[in-house]
């Protein structure tokens, strides 16, 4: 599948990282809510709450502290840095989740809890395909999974798997919160990834291309659906 062509305008590179950043804020106002819903976390947040509960510092904190150590790592398994869009993915995502971490709090009934783990997942998947769309560079640990992958020469789905039992391990033995949540988001993020990314490429392609278009006034009216066909 060919990758989409983007005019390096003014217009595009501000519109591709205010999404890329719109995208990191959505994801991480799933990760608050379900960690809110104290009904279990994904693997590295439960180790990040594990690490605050031990250590002090909030989760955001750690977030961002272990992204740097992931990022750290990468930079000596690959002998080159990452793209400028994995520190931002750092900085900004800890920044975002301690934001809605303060205004959000845990419902008293059992019931909501689920409801707002249950949007917490779906929303996280919108998160990911809103800032996966525009192309900016992949997160911290999805660099350390493909700097791994490259070493190593295993499955990705092989390296990542073992790199959520690792986290999950030692997030739980710190005393994260695994429950439901837990086991839901890492048996469903994917087929919920699988629904929104394609969505959200196509949002993201037309706006590129309609703003193209109204740039230069030579380009005819677009297709109904023009997009890269990503599926």
């Amino acid at each position: 599948m060919e990758k989409p062509v983007y005019h390096h305008s003014k217009r595009t590179f501000f519109l591709r990282w205010g999404i890329f950043l719109l995208g990191l804020m959505v994801m991480s106002l799933g990760i608050a809510l379900m960690i809110r819903a104290e009904l279990g976390g994904a693997p590295w947040d439960v180790l990040h709450l594990g690490l605050s509960f031990q250590l002090g510092l909030t989760v955001g904190t750690w977030s961002i502290i272990m992204g740097v150590v992931i990022l750290l790592l990468t930079t000596m398994l690959t002998k080159s840095l990452p793209q400028i869009g994995a520190f931002i993915n750092m900085l900004f995502v800890g920044l975002f989740i301690d934001v809605f971490m303060w205004l959000i709090s845990t419902p008293s009934y059992v019931f909501f809890q689920y409801i707002m783990l249950g949007l917490g997942i779906i929303i996280i998947g919108y998160g990911i395909g809103i800032y996966i769309a525009p192309r900016c560079g992949a997160g911290p640990r999805d660099s350390l999974m493909l700097a791994l992958q490259e070493k190593t020469g295993w499955k990705v789905q092989y390296v990542r798997g073992l790199m959520e039992i690792i986290v999950l391990t030692f997030g739980w033995l710190l005393g994260g919160t695994v429950f439901i949540g837990t086991l839901l988001f890492c048996f469903g993020i994917g087929s919920v990834v699988g629904i929104t990314l394609p969505q959200c490429q196509r949002v993201f392609d037309y706006i590129i291309e309609r703003g193209n278009k109204d740039e230069d006034i030579n380009k005819g009216t677009l297709r109904p659906y023009h997009h890269d066909g990503v599926s």
